[in-house]
């Protein structure tokens, strides 16, 4: 009757890899500039389980034998996105980064992208995508013509106001885009993003979705539902694994929702694993360079934490962890190339053990696969030997 939960704090980095210069992201250290920032963060629960253990966090102090496992990890992959993170926990590292557009998409490509959907679009240039509502959303709602635009990550982003392209066109154009990326066009993950409002006050609304490239090879997810043991999504999860493994999910509406409905998991699922993620840290804050805004989502997160403490049961191993950087501090609004923290809690797990720097973050899914009695993962080591409490 074992089960894992992994919520994964979408963007909390802690601390630059070696080659975060590569990616221009030398001095990015989202949690430690953020505390720099506002004079110290608040986290009496996460610096409980070792938080402040891992590395300087103004605020957060390093316990003398705190409740969790703790370390950080470093990410093999080439790439600092959404999709290569989480890809790489559940046991698929990828050698070749997926592909970035930072000129925008090639023309050919537009033109036949315009002449699928029908019309014309906007933009296909590297933009912020509250920015470029802005700029661009009065002649969208002139033209009709939807938005589409890319980052630093690899992603073909498609934005349209729902009263002027209705959700299930949406989201058919963007089953064409992910249908006609392919080859050196194959990003990671084609993106609806609806928004609403009038000029000058356009928002995006919670109905995004992401159309995920499969997975390479299996994942982790994929062999926990082989063994018939549960896989439950909570969040984009279900979207990041183009719902390969996946048993059941939903969606959310904010990271609160989240926490929400990965206890409503805890408290019907038996065994297996349950699957997080809290993208508001990343979407609404990191992306927006919003450090206030950041700082309440942590300490938000941190008040429900003992929530889900309460809920684990004698063999449950909870692991907090992230997928990237995304440091608001930091000159732009792209991702970091960062290390991640890694906390492991449990009440069948040592207190107070240094997991050190993992070389990847594949360690935490043959971490997990271990546990959980199935075969070893292709890729990763295990530390469960580690943090046993036998």
């Amino acid at each position: 009757m074992k089960r894992s939960i992994i919520i994964v704090l979408d963007s909390v980095g802690i601390g630059e890899m070696p080659d975060a210069c590569n990616y221009g992201d030398a001095g990015s250290n989202t949690l430690h500039n953020i505390a720099e920032a506002v004079g110290g963060l608040e986290l009496p629960n996460l610096e409980s389980l070792g938080l402040g253990n891992i590395y300087r966090i103004k605020g957060v102090h390093a316990q003398s034998n705190p409740k969790g496992c703790y370390g950080k990890m470093a990410e093999a992959s080439r790439g600092k996105d959404t999709t290569s993170g989480h890809w790489e926990m559940a046991g698929v590292i990828l050698e070749n980064a997926l592909p970035t557009f930072p000129q925008g998409f090639p023309q050919e490509f537009i033109a036949r992208y315009e002449k699928a959907i029908g019309r014309g679009v906007l933009g296909n240039e590297v933009a912020s995508g509250t920015e470029i509502i802005q700029r661009l959303g009065e002649e969208h709602l002139r033209t009709g013509k939807p938005i589409v635009y890319t980052s630093a990550d690899s992603v073909f982003q498609v934005a349209a106001h729902e009263e002027v392209v209705p959700l299930p066109e949406l989201m058919h154009f963007c089953k064409l885009a992910r249908e006609m990326l392919t080859g050196d066009l194959q990003v990671g993950r084609v993106i609806a993003r609806p928004f609403l409002g009038q000029v000058g006050e356009f928002y995006r609304t919670s109905h995004r979705h992401d159309f995920a490239l499969e997975p390479p090879r299996k994942t982790l997810l994929e062999y926990i539902s082989e063994q018939g043991l549960a896989v439950n999504a909570v969040g984009k999860i279900r979207d990041i694994y183009a719902g390969k493994g996946i048993t059941d999910f939903c969606s959310t509406k904010s990271n609160m929702d989240g926490v929400d409905n990965t206890l409503a998991y805890m408290t019907k699922t038996n065994v297996g694993l349950i699957m997080t993620n809290l993208v508001d840290f990343d979407m609404v804050y990191g992306h927006r360079n919003n450090v206030e805004g950041y700082v309440q989502a942590l300490k938000d997160f941190d008040q429900r934490l003992p929530e889900l403490v309460a809920l684990l049961r004698p063999e449950d191993l909870l692991v907090i962890t992230a997928d990237h950087g995304c440091d608001p501090t930091f000159p732009g609004t792209d991702h970091t190339r960062e290390y991640v923290p890694l906390l492991v809690y449990g009440q069948s797990v040592k207190h107070g053990v240094n997991l050190g720097v993992r070389s990847t973050f594949a360690d935490l899914g043959a971490t997990v696969a271990e546990y959980l009695g199935l075969d070893p993962l292709p890729v990763g080591k295990s530390f469960l030997a580690e943090i046993r409490n036998d």
